[in-house]
């Protein structure tokens, strides 16, 4: 498989998890986003979070040492509608903030706006997500400051001023995020524009009990699952809740699952004749590029006995046993170090975190 197709993957799934856990009230919200930032902070440009009329949040853009005073911006965009962006200087060694030594060694510049039902925010934000659900790459421009284009989030394909639409198609072509500092007639045009890989896919292969810490970590960080299994009573959707379940029989894996879709897959079935079947089918598609197999060394040996020929061409992506050897004994220690390995894996391969510049840096923000 091409190298850019397999580790097109993003690891900052603040995006999905605004989309999966904020009310759908319709209540009044701000989303904040993190636009620019210099030395040391907490979150990089592109993470988000809702601050909600009522003055509760989900997500987190520092450490909890910016929030209060972002709610204090938010209420005051709710008021008045207008979006706004705000700066946030840490660095040197006489940092105080709101009367304590944040010590962050770092600068922040958030846009604020107003994100309820029927905003451009909301409009994009669900766009991104269908495309992210559907395993598409997307993109999204945050425009935080500008003398006549308003503020706010807007979708890569919305219309927009010719440096931002080819900003927004470069960023896809490219599966980079940008800087883009535009200077023209004595005005200063400044957006983040955000290239959005899909989200961790992670395919389970075996739906026993001991699957369903592994699927309870990965939806917790915002991964797309699916868990496969052939017996009724493990492939249950009330048993994994937040993930797809698919009942199939090992055989038939490449019709149950969209298998070149799958960033990671986890093999752990416990039964000797649908492992082999299921690393069968993997080692025919040649993808994905992390294979793990639950068990011992001298199974995985067995396993792979069994899966004949086709086993060579699983050996430079089979993990096993798989998950990092962090001294785990129970079922939620284990599945932690089986999702640890998959993330820093995914970490070590993933393009999609690069931002790279339009322009020479300039302004207080290094932005």
């Amino acid at each position: 498989m091409p190298r850019q197709e397999q580790l097109d993957v993003r690891l900052d799934t603040s995006l999905e998890s605004l989309l999966e856990h904020a009310p759908r009230d319709g209540g009044a919200r701000v989303l904040a986003t993190v636009v620019a930032t210099a030395g040391s902070t907490y979150r990089k440009p592109g993470a988000r979070m809702l601050i909600m009329g009522d003055g509760s949040c989900y997500g987190l853009l520092s450490g909890g040492c910016l929030e209060a005073d972002l709610g204090i911006h938010a209420r005051a965009v709710l008021d008045s509608g207008v979006p706004r962006a705000i700066e946030y200087d840490m660095r040197g060694p006489d940092d105080i903030l709101f009367g304590s030594g944040a010590g962050c060694e770092g600068a922040m510049r958030v846009l604020l706006e107003p994100a309820g039902d029927g905003s451009p925010a909301a409009t994009a934000l669900a766009a991104a997500g269908r495309a992210g659900n559907a395993g598409r790459a997307t993109s999204l421009v945050a425009v935080h400051e500008s003398s006549d284009l308003a503020l706010g989030t807007y979708a890569g394909n919305a219309t927009l001023p010719p440096y931002l639409t080819l900003a927004a198609e470069r960023a896809l072509h490219e599966r980079a995020s940008h800087i883009v500092d535009f200077e023209a007639g004595g005005r200063r045009n400044r957006a983040f524009v955000q290239f959005l890989a899909p989200s961790p896919s992670l395919l389970i292969c075996g739906g026993g009990p001991d699957a369903q810490p592994v699927v309870r970590a990965a939806v917790a960080l915002g991964w797309q699952v699916c868990v496969v299994d052939h017996r009724p009573a493990y492939a249950a959707q009330e048993r994994f809740p937040g993930a797809i379940v698919r009942r199939a029989d090992a055989r038939d894996l490449r019709a149950a699952v969209p298998i070149e879709r799958c960033h990671a897959v986890v093999v752990m079935s416990h039964h000797l004749p649908s492992d082999v079947a299921y690393l069968r089918a993997l080692a025919e598609t040649g993808t994905p590029g992390n294979v793990g197999l639950l068990g011992p060394a001298a199974r995985r040996q067995r396993v792979l006995q069994e899966v004949g020929a086709g086993a060579e061409g699983l050996r430079a992506r089979l993990r096993g046993p798989v998950g990092l050897d962090i001294g785990a004994v129970t079922p939620e220690g284990i599945a932690l170090a089986i999702v640890s390995q998959i993330h820093a894996w995914l970490a070590a391969h993933s393009d999609g975190a690069l931002l790279q510049a339009e322009k020479p840096q300039i302004g207080r923000l290094a932005i």
